[in-house]
């Protein structure tokens, strides 16, 4: 017989919620967990809550720095079961980049084992590795056990975890921090602990310090991989006043001489968090892609250091521009960026700067004192107490231990007899035989007299704000002095250097073997490079329905220019055309060309000379060849036009006279002088149309005369007085053009 199926029982109330409402709550409930959760930093102690809670878990195992090491399966299952119920990998790696010395500057964990290396190489698995705390650690839990912080309930209410540890290491900014939260982001350079703790000193006697005046002692960032940040100081002030800004880090490289002249650059120190057995493959890629013409090989000898070793094609190589090809195209320029987005108080999101960052860190160790002065305040208060309650029982020893011997309830008794507080009573009741000896009265007296001399000075500093300030500033010093500028931890490791300014076009060069190629392009706009100066052309295959346009020469580091209708210029590298194989690739494959755009001339970008552009309606004017150069795909608009007006004619101008003729068949002749020169515009009327537009223009040498190409290639010439009937001013209507002049209107003049 089956089974009855019972049917599941009505809710007794179904809430209908718009759904858009449904996402909001549980988006925002994310976003918000994410952020405060999750990860961005605390401002007090700089670390995120998984952090906080592996170093509390280490500190409940009782693994100090100098104590034998534990098993990190022990340390990650402790943390889980107690503090972080998220996956045990996620523990793991948090704890494991604690540990790594390429990875924190002042590493939290004192790893033994395998715990990965730079060239990005994964650590062991836990259960065969074992850690313990640093001194670094052990500083950020001083004070702990004294009431330093507020404790919270874990998430299942078992047991307590602290909200933020005492902090007393600038932990935020001497190790970094990097996170993604929802809608916003972390991202913290370490820094050097000495230089924070001198900037702090400052901070504590002038608390209005701005940034800028922390510079003095916080030069930039300390990455513990080294390096060289090359970044104007301009920069590095403007990202540490806004909290926002990035560094440009290099790898630190020396020449090495071998024999008979030859040598090798070697590569020391390579930026923060950049992998090296990646960056090596990279280099080797490029290499292979012919892109670092002025490399010959690459080798990593790395062992416990870093040593790349980096060989030039030929010993007449530059090796301050060979290095800088490659800081153009590898990771061995690095940019790092910051963004000081830090939890306030521990729960507002917020860019803070340098001076704020610190003050934080600063008003924390404050809070932090004042704390463990109370809590030590009243264990001393409780103990003078019960010494009281002891120095009665002494001085009447023989009435005490009657009243404890005859009585049922010798505690209200002896409350009643001497005028003791229950605590003393207590206490009493609580002493051994032992302590009854003729010398504890001295001990007592003694003890209480420490006692009470450390209450007096505990009661100084809680009731001044400078005493308070005086033990913060000697806390931050003793910091200061752990990590000097002489100790091996605490040296700096990151150097500052200008970067070092090299010929453009050199370095240009650098990337490209220079060889001689021939530009085709064909009739409809496809465009490839054959290597040599090729005359002969005849050969070459198109498309159907397509034909040679025009070819000209150039070299693989020569820069192209494309003149559209649209006004625009255009800049192409010849060396990113595709080769002669094939018919080519589309021109609009390489640059932003609009649909209804379509080019006008392309030519080598040569600098220095000057062009006459006009467009349709007849309107032009003279620009810069430097002031026709874009630097993005989108071009460069030059000659503003309107459609349906477009981008007619370009020519170079050599010479003082411009001659222009138009679709009417008509040719006028004016000085040059008559045409404005601008950067950018719609320039100044050239010739006066009833209908049709401008189709050509030439500028020539009055005293050489004006000279034209036939269809056959012909070349025909005028001389001024010839074209005496031709000459007038700018905007004239022009008339119609000499005997023998070409139907298709066109000077037949290239750009060379």
């Amino acid at each position: 017989m089956g089974k009855r199926i019972v049917p599941p029982e009505e809710p007794a109330e179904i809430h209908e919620v718009p759904l858009r409402d449904a996402l909001e709550e549980r988006y925002l409930a994310y976003a918000l967990s994410t952020i405060m959760h999750r990860a961005l930093p605390d401002a007090r102690d700089g670390l995120k809550p998984v952090h906080r809670r592996i170093l509390y878990g280490m500190r409940l195992l009782r693994l100090d720095p100098g104590t034998g090491f534990k098993k990190s399966a022990k340390i990650v299952g402790d943390v889980m079961g107690s503090f972080h119920p998220h996956g045990d990998q996620a523990i793991y790696d948090a704890m494991v980049r604690l540990a790594q010395d390429f990875s924190s500057r002042y590493p939290l964990v004192d790893g033994q084992g395998n715990f990965g290396n730079i060239d990005g190489d994964n650590p062991a698995a836990y259960r065969y590795t074992e850690a313990r705390m640093t001194d670094v650690a052990r500083l950020l839990l001083e004070g702990i056990d004294e009431d330093g912080v507020e404790f919270r309930a874990n998430y299942d209410g078992q047991s307590k975890e602290p909200v933020v540890l005492p902090g007393g290491f600038p932990n935020l900014l001497a190790n970094g921090a990097q996170g993604i939260a929802v809608g916003m982001a972390t991202s913290i350079p370490p820094h050097n602990a000495a230089e924070l703790c001198d900037a702090a000193l400052h901070l504590i006697e002038k608390p209005d310090a701005k940034s800028k005046a922390l510079l003095k002692w916080v030069k930039g960032p300390d990455f513990p991989t080294g390096g060289i940040c090359v970044d104007s100081k301009q920069a590095i002030a403007e990202a540490y006043t806004t909290g926002r800004g990035s560094f440009r880090v290099r790898a630190r490289w020396q020449q090495e001489e071998g024999a008979r002249g030859t040598w090798v650059v070697v590569v020391t120190e390579i930026p923060y968090l950049v992998q090296k057995s990646r960056m090596v493959e990279k280099i080797a890629e490029l290499l292979d892609q012919k892109k670092l013409p002025l490399v010959g090989e690459v080798r990593d000898e790395s062992a416990e250091d870093v040593r790349l070793v980096i060989e030039p094609k030929s010993k007449n190589v530059d090796p301050a521009l060979m290095m800088e090809s490659l800081f153009r195209l590898t990771e061995l320029e690095s940019k790092i960026p910051l963004n000081l987005n830090v939890l306030v108080k521990g729960r507002i999101p917020k860019v803070v700067g340098l001076a704020e960052a610190l003050r934080e860190w600063l008003d924390h160790l404050r809070d932090v004192l004042i704390r463990r002065s109370n809590y030590r305040k009243a264990q001393i208060e409780h103990r003078l107490e019960v010494l009281g309650g002891f120095l009665i029982a002494y001085l009447n020893i023989d009435k005490v231990i009657k009243i404890i011997r005859t009585e049922d309830e010798p505690k209200p008794e002896l409350m009643k007899a001497f005028k003791l507080t229950e605590v003393q009573a207590e206490a009493i009741l609580n002493m051994r035989l032992r302590s009854l000896r003729k010398l504890e009265e001295m001990e007592i007296r003694t003890e209480d007299k420490n006692l009470r001399a450390e209450l007096k000075g505990i009661n100084a500093v809680l009731a001044s704000e400078a005493e308070q300030w005086k033990k913060v500033g000697e806390q931050v010093g003793k910091v200061r002095d752990m990590f000097g500028p002489k100790t091996p931890l605490g040296k700096r490791r990151t150097t500052f250097a200008d970067a070092p300014e090299h010929d453009l076009a050199a370095i240009e060069e650098a990337f490209v073997e220079r060889e001689p190629v021939t530009v085709v392009v064909s009739d409809k706009g496809w465009i490839r490079t054959m290597k040599g100066h090729v005359e002969d052309l005849s050969g070459l295959a198109f498309k159907q329905d397509d034909k040679l346009g025009f070819a000209f020469f150039a070299e693989t580091t020569s820069k192209l220019l494309l003149f559209a209708t649209n006004g625009k210029f255009y800049s192409l590298d010849v060396a990113k055309l595709p080769g002669g194989r094939g018919h080519g690739e589309p021109i609009r494959l390489f640059i932003d060309l609009e649909q209804e755009a379509a080019p006008v001339a392309l030519f080598v970008h040569k600098g220095g000379r000057k062009f006459l552009v006009a467009s349709h309606e007849g309107q032009g004017f003279v620009v810069n060849e430097d002031d026709c150069v874009g630097t993005t795909k989108k071009g460069k608009q030059v000659l503003n036009v309107d459609m349906p007006n477009e981008a007619r004619a370009i020519t170079e101008v050599v010479g003082d006279t411009v001659a222009v003729i138009g679709e009417n068949r008509k040719m006028l002749v004016f000085p040059l002088e008559q045409v404005s020169e601008m950067a950018r515009g719609r320039g100044t009327r050239l010739q006066k149309y009833k209908d049709g537009g401008l189709s050509d223009v030439a500028v020539f040498d009055a005293k050489a005369g004006l000279t034209w190409k036939d269809s056959a290639g012909r070349e025909f010439s005028a001389s001024m007085k010839e074209l005496a009937e031709w000459q007038g001013n700018r905007g004239d209507a022009g008339r119609l053009p000499p005997k023998g002049f070409p139907k298709s209107n066109k000077f037949g003049r290239v750009i060379g």
